[in-house]
């Protein structure tokens, strides 16, 4: 497992070629995707080269073979930027007609005092404007006959998982945090929208769907739940209408980005009757109630103990996801220790865990008393060593368990890479079969019995 919690890189000269293109044409004009940062800026990706598919534009697999790239950038930390600002400069460098879109968007001067000759900047999730800039650059060719989109549109993740947005924005005024500045408040998709997606991606092949947001446990407040066409903008709701999806077939439907609402228990009930997974991923942040004032959060840290005993008490084999930051401003060695207090009680199955680093325009800059970065170094070393041995004994006690797994890939020796219902893409751990392989495919859900435990991984024998 890793403490990142973005998509691999899904630059042109990186992405697997399978996954982006289809055959190119004569004179057909083909367009390059870099796309940076979380899974909510992933789909935005997908839907502008959808677009583009659909106006008959092809997908170029590299630099070199694109007659404009797009670079969809990620704001969120300095670190994100920089790492942003680098991918431009290597579209440049590599190609020279370069669209930039995403949250760094919302900061043209910023993109432009380091890149000045990108052709367009448009900020998060502005198709139309991004299109505008590519028809700018590039004139659209369609041939109505040639170019046949894909029910389920154009996807840079494997065909057999794909995310779903449920809404955009968010509501919080975390001091940390800039993205109500660049996505703006929460704005939700009509539920029966979201269905109606969600069952064109079952019937093109997928197995997997993985609801985000910012704040999914928020999904529908904005539109006071509004019950449109037999579906309610509820999360519970939702959660309900996507799980009766994979009746009668393989669907694992796994929640991420949810807030602990006392209304998350509702969806609990879901989970052990196997409607949807038993996975909640939910950034707590952190345990010690003047840490969570200072962050802006809710300081509730008590309750959300007896929130998970309870939620544990419906769905035992409910598996906890989180992520929290070390060395915010203030933090004394005794919140500190709080939250390692806190973690030994909590026992999550899997956490990650980022030094606080400042934002630009985010109000904790201003807060007093910012740790050392030797501090912030030694504190998160504390808190993976903690956080690694409790994963590696609750892997351990599933040594001897048969459990449901999806395979990701099966490599050219035969092994096959797995995730189990505790697992998700790119953020948790695996589990890897070593033999026996043969007939197998990506996609493909099956059962397997585990034999070997590690400290984020599990290895098993196909049963």
């Amino acid at each position: 497992m890793t403490d990142a919690i973005n998509p691999p890189n899904l630059r042109p000269d990186l992405a697997p070629k399978a996954r982006i293109t289809d055959p190119v044409r004569d004179g057909q004009p083909k367009i390059g995707m870099v796309s940076l940062g979380c899974p909510k800026a992933l789909v935005d990706s997908e839907r502008i080269l959808t677009r583009l598919r659909a106006e008959g534009y092809a997908i170029s697999p590299d630099y070199s073979g694109a007659d404009a790239v797009i670079v969809n950038t990620c704001g969120f930390l300095d670190s994100a930027k920089a790492e942003s600002l680098e991918a431009i400069g290597e579209a440049l460098n590599e190609n020279g007609k370069v669209i930039v879109t995403g949250c760094l968007g919302a900061e043209e001067d910023y993109i432009r005092g380091t890149h000045p000759s990108v052709l367009a900047v448009t900020g998060p999730h502005q198709y139309e404007q991004v299109l505008d800039a590519v028809h700018g650059a590039v004139e659209p060719s369609p041939d109505p006959f040639v170019d046949l989109l894909p029910a389920s549109g154009v996807k840079l993740t494997p065909r057999h998982y794909s995310y779903l947005k449920i809404s955009e924005g968010c509501n919080h005024k975390c001091k940390f945090c800039i993205i109500p500045d660049m996505r703006g408040k929460l704005v939700s998709r009509p539920a029966h929208a979201v269905v109606r997606e969600a069952g064109k991606l079952v019937e093109a092949g997928v197995k997997e769907l993985l609801v985000i947001s910012q704040d999914t446990s928020a999904y529908g407040v904005d539109i006071k739940h509004a019950e449109e066409r037999g579906h309610r903008a509820h999360i519970t709701d939702l959660a309900r209408d996507l799980g009766a999806l994979g009746a009668g077939k393989d669907l694992w439907v796994r929640m991420h980005y949810i807030y602990p609402y006392p209304h998350v228990r509702e969806m609990i009930p879901l989970m052990a009757d196997g409607l949807i997974l038993p996975y909640l991923d939910i950034p707590f942040q952190h345990a010690h109630p003047n840490t969570l004032k200072r962050m802006a959060r809710p300081a509730a840290a008590e309750r959300t103990l007896d929130r998970i005993a309870e939620w544990r008490d419906i769905c035992p084999d409910i598996t906890l996801r989180s992520t929290f930051i070390v060395g915010y401003p203030g933090e004394t060695e005794e919140e500190f220790q709080t939250l390692l207090d806190w973690m030994d009680e909590a026992q999550l199955d899997r956490v990650g865990c980022f030094k606080y680093e400042n934002v630009d325009g985010a109000r904790s800059n201003a807060l007093p008393d910012h740790v050392p970065a030797e501090v912030k170094q030694e504190r998160w070393e504390r808190f993976m060593e903690k956080a690694q041995a409790i994963s590696e004994a609750k892997l351990a006690a599933k040594v001897g368990q048969t459990m449901d797994v999806i395979i990701d890939d099966i490599d050219e020796d035969g092994i096959a890479t797995c995730r189990t219902k505790a697992d998700a893409p790119e953020i948790d751990g695996n589990l890897f079969i070593d033999e026996g392989t043969e007939g197998l495919k990506v996609g493909e859900i099956v059962s397997v019995e585990v034999d070997e435990a590690g400290e984020y991984d599990l290895w098993g024998q196909l049963r």
